[in-house]
């Protein structure tokens, strides 16, 4: 099955991308890979594919959607950082090459600021929400809108919320929850292989669960 699909991967330089990157490469996957600046991946595999662009500009996500079967982002600001609405922007591209190419899954990270009906979140993740919004209101407010256009959208989506990203090869115990965060980090290895689950797993379509270690 692995050998039949391709995916494309938005934000894979970034700190919890390479880790997705490396671990898609481990699983025989063949990726398609959209970078800003291709002089800042240095991974040589016969499985990837790069598209030199920029997930704000439409005809370069359509060109990397081009021969894929899903997409996973984990996009981020990036350095130096792109504007704060990024992630709107980003995500109203995918959405509409996603529809010309007929392409469903779509698998997308966030932070844990981010709102839905379902939460029952903590007084600590409830601190953590309202610092966000407070001293980064236009990007938060703007993964706000990103969510609220996915739910939108008919395509099968997950958005995967968020907390500290560990850069570690370590995996330990982890949490899924649609209500709350129950801890404090979340591995990059660990969040690497709960992505790439979610390309044939259809529990959280259309769902924004929470991620973390425990």
């Amino acid at each position: 099955m692995k050998q039949n699909i391709k995916v494309a991967v938005i934000g894979g330089t970034g700190k919890s991308g390479k880790y997705l990157v490396k671990e898609l490469i481990r699983q025989g996957f063949h990726i398609k890979l959209l970078l800003r600046n291709p002089d800042n991946f240095s991974i040589k595999s016969n499985l990837v594919e790069i598209v030199v662009g920029n997930v704000a500009d439409y005809d370069s996500v359509y060109w990397l959607f081009t021969d894929s079967q899903a997409v996973i982002s984990t996009l981020g600001l990036g350095i130096p950082a792109s504007e704060p609405t990024l992630f709107s922007q980003s995500s109203s591209n995918v959405i509409k090459a996603m529809k010309a190419l007929h392409i469903r899954r779509y698998i997308v990270t966030t932070g844990l600021n981010v709102d839905t009906a379902l939460d029952k979140k903590s007084p600590k993740v409830i601190f953590a929400t309202d610092w966000m919004k407070k001293n980064f209101p236009i990007s938060t407010e703007n993964k706000q809108v990103e969510y609220e256009l996915l739910k939108a959208s008919n395509i099968d989506w997950t958005l995967v919320r968020l907390p500290l990203i560990e850069q570690t090869d370590e995996r330990f115990e982890t949490n899924v929850s649609l209500e709350d965060c129950l801890g404090d980090k979340i591995s990059a290895t660990d969040l690497a292989h709960f992505l790439i689950e979610q390309l044939f797993d259809d529990t959280f379509v259309r769902k924004a669960p929470f991620l973390s270690n425990i």
